[in-house]
C-alpha cells in the first residue's frame, strides 16, 4: 500500500509535497495509517488530536496514545480538549455534529494561527460509501450522492481511494498499533448501523462493490458537472438584480421549463429550503406569499421571486436628540444641518420646519395602522396604500424606515416627506436632513 500511496500523491497531490500539512488523528487505525504513510512519503507533517471528553478514562487512552506516537515518530502534536455536551447543549447540536463542529473550527484555528498549507483526514473508500448510503437514505439531490470530496478548500482527504481492509492488512503488515474507539461497535448510530450490518450483505452480493461504487461516483459527478453547466447557464437569464439584501429571479424563466421544481431545488437547496411543492407553488402564488427556510426567505412579487437573509434580530428603535449632528443607522449616516435656503431634493435629501418637531425624534419601522401626509398632496394617506401604490414589495416594506416626531411622521426615509413639517414662507429655522453612505 505503502508504493500505491506514494504513486497517488505523485501522481494526485503533488500539490502537498513541500507543503506544512496537519494531520487530524484520533487515534483510530485510519488516521494512525493516514500519519505512518505520510511520513514514510516524506511529507511534512503535524498531528492534531481533539480530545472530547466523551469516553472518560478511553478518551484519555486515546490522547496517550497519540502523543506516545508523535515520539515514536518525532513529530509534533497538538491537543485540545473540549466540553463536547456542553457545546451540544447550548448550541442545540446532536453530539455527533457538535463534536464535527468542534474538529473542524479548531483545525482551522490552527492552519490559519500556525500557517499550515493543508489539513488531511483519513477518510477512506468505506466512509465514502457509507456517506453516500446515509444521504441517500435521508433523501438528497445528485450533490449528495457524488461522495465525499478530495479536496474541499484547505481539507484534503488521500486516502479515498484506499478501502478500510487495505488499511487494516497494512497496519497488520506493518505491526502499528492503534486505538479502538468501542463507540465504533454500537448501531445505535445510522452510519455504524450501515457500517456493520448493510454493507456487508452488499459486498457479499457484489465483492467488488468498491470498485463499482467508484465507478457509479465518477459518473455522477460527470451529471452534476453537466447540472451545474446548465444552472449557471439557466440563472445568467434568470437573475435580473442583485443588490445588498435580495436577489432578483424572473418568474417567466422557471415556467419555460419543463422541469421547473428540478430548477428551483438546483437554484435554492444552498439555502436550507425544504417545502419544494410549496416554492413551485409561489410560481402561480398572490403576491406577498412567502416561503421561509431557518435563515433564508422567498418571496413572490409580481413576476418575480424575491431570494433575501432573514434578519435574525428585531429592530428598535434609535433615539435621536436635538444637539445630535449626525447618526448611525442601518441605512446609512443621518446628517442634519441649519440651512438658510432650499435648495435641492432628493429621496436621500429633505428639508423642514425645524420649530415643527419634538425632540428626541424617534427612527423606528411601520407600526399598523400608520398614517402620514405625503409632501404634494392634499390629505393623508395609510401607508399600507402608501407602499401599494408605490408598489413595493413585502421586502422592501420590511426595510423601511420611518423618521418620527412624537407620533407624527416626518419622513418615509428614502421615500417621501410629510407634508405636516414642509418649509412654508413662515418658516424661521430650515433643518437639512440627509442621508450620507
Amino acid at each position: 500500500m505503502l508504493e500505491g500511496f506514494k504513486k497517488h500523491i505523485e501522481n494526485h497531490f503533488h500539490f502537498l509535497k513541500e507543503k506544512k500539512l496537519l494531520i487530524a488523528i484520533s487515534g483510530g487505525i485510519d488516521s494512525v495509517v493516514l500519519t505512518h504513510l505520510c511520513d514514510k512519503s516524506g511529507l511534512n507533517i503535524t498531528m492534531a488530536h481533539c480530545n472530547f471528553n466523551l469516553r472518560g478514562k478511553e478518551s484519555d487512552a486515546d490522547e496517550s496514545f497519540v502523543k506516545q506516537l508523535a515520539d515514536k515518530l518525532n513529530l509534533e502534536v497538538f491537543v485540545q480538549h473540549f466540553d463536547t455536551e456542553k457545546y451540544a447543549k447550548d448550541e442545540k447540536r446532536s453530539m455527533q455534529m457538535a463534536a464535527r463542529e468542534l474538529r473542524y473550527n479548531w483545525f482551522n484555528e490552527l492552519s490559519e494561527q500556525l500557517g499550515f498549507d493543508y489539513i488531511l483526514t483519513a477518510h477512506h473508500a468505506d466512509d465514502n460509501l457509507e456517506t453516500f448510503l446515509i444521504n441517500f437514505t435521508r433523501g438528497t439531490g445528485i450533490e449528495g450522492l457524488t461522495g465525499i470530496p478530495e479536496v474541499n478548500q484547505k481539507f484534503v482527504r488521500p486516502l479515498l481511494k484506499f478501502s478500510s481492509a487495505q488499511i487494516h492488512d497494512f497496519a497488520e503488515e506493518n505491526q502499528i498499533a492503534w486505538r479502538d474507539d468501542s463507540s465504533n461497535a454500537s448501531v445505535k448510530y445510522l452510519r455504524n448501523k450501515l457500517r456493520h450490518e448493510v454493507i456487508p450483505i452488499l459486498k457479499e452480493i457484489n465483492p467488488s462493490l468498491l470498485n463499482s461504487f467508484e465507478n457509479t461516483l465518477h459518473n455522477l459527478q460527470g451529471a452534476s458537472d453537466i447540472i451545474d453547466e446548465s444552472i449557471n447557464d439557466f440563472l445568467s437569464k434568470t437573475i435580473e438584480n442583485i443588490d445588498d439584501t435580495t436577489v432578483k429571479f424572473k418568474i417567466s424563466e422557471f415556467k419555460k421549463k419543463a422541469q421547473p421544481k428540478a430548477f428551483l431545488y438546483e437554484t435554492f437547496k444552498d439555502f436550507g429550503f425544504t417545502a419544494w411543492d410549496d416554492i413551485l407553488n409561489l410560481l402561480d402564488a398572490e403576491t406577498g406569499k412567502q416561503v421561509l427556510s431557518n435563515t433564508y426567505r422567498l418571496i413572490k412579487n409580481r413576476d418575480h421571486l424575491l431570494l433575501s437573509e432573514i434578519e435574525q434580530d428585531a429592530s428598535e428603535n434609535i433615539s435621536i436628540s436635538e444637539e445630535e449632528r449626525t447618526k448611525e443607522t442601518p441605512f446609512g449616516t443621518l446628517v442634519f444641518s441649519q440651512v438658510d435656503a432650499v435648495l435641492e431634493t432628493s429621496p436621500e435629501v429633505i428639508y423642514v420646519d425645524q420649530n415643527l418637531l419634538k425632540y428626541p425624534l424617534t427612527l423606528r419601522k411601520k407600526q399598523e395602522g400608520d398614517v402620514f401626509y405625503p409632501l404634494g398632496m392634499k390629505g393623508k394617506k395609510k401607508l399600507s396604500k402608501y407602499f401599494k401604490d408605490e408598489k413595493m414589495s413585502l421586502l422592501d416594506k420590511e426595510n423601511v424606515w420611518l423618521l418620527c416626531s412624537g407620533d407624527a411622521i416626518v419622513w418615509v426615509v428614502n421615500k417621501r416627506a410629510d407634508n405636516r413639517f414642509k418649509v412654508t414662507l413662515n418658516t424661521s429655522s430650515i433643518l437639512k436632513i440627509e442621508i450620507k453612505n
